[in-house]
């Protein structure tokens, strides 16, 4: 059963209860392939990463989340920012009533080869995905617009 269900710009999303929230994701390429997680909340594809804590700068929370879902140290300063995403229409819905706004810094991390990676607790899989691929997996609606407008660019 999913925990969280996704919205992006739709009419029949539900009204936020919380205010927005911050997160910190990460399009992680290696050659040309992109690393996405199947997470456990939503049974998804989607970028790594997450929420950035009070008081955290973003680039500190990506670099946190790479070490907690992937098991990678990486220097904050092999991260690029990209894009910030904030439209008010995207949206999470959790299954204790709680429906945020999301607002996404997005960061880009070039990997020299496909590492060996840790799966954490919030993910089902890992998998590097071709471009050709990725138009055939279910995304977090979320994130498809950021893929969409950074991997297919790269």
């Amino acid at each position: 059963m999913s925990i969280v269900k996704f919205y992006r710009n739709d009419p029949n999303a539900p009204k936020t209860t919380m205010p927005a929230h911050l997160g910190a994701n990460a399009i992680i390429t290696c050659g040309d392939k992109l690393l996405l997680e199947k997470r456990r909340d939503s049974d998804t594809w989607g970028m790594v990463g997450g929420g950035v804590k009070k008081y955290e700068e973003p680039i500190d929370a990506m670099a946190r989340e790479i070490r907690e879902e992937l098991g990678l140290y990486i220097s904050k300063d092999r991260f690029r920012k990209l894009a910030v995403y904030g439209e008010p229409g995207r949206i999470a819905a959790y299954r204790d009533g709680s429906i945020w706004r999301m607002v996404i810094v997005v960061f880009a991390l070039e990997l020299p080869e496909e590492t060996e990676l840790r799966i954490s607790k919030e993910s089902r899989e890992l998998r590097w995905f071709t471009r050709e691929e990725i138009k055939n997996i279910d995304i977090v609606v979320t994130h498809s617009d950021i893929v969409e407008d950074w991997f297919y660019k790269v």
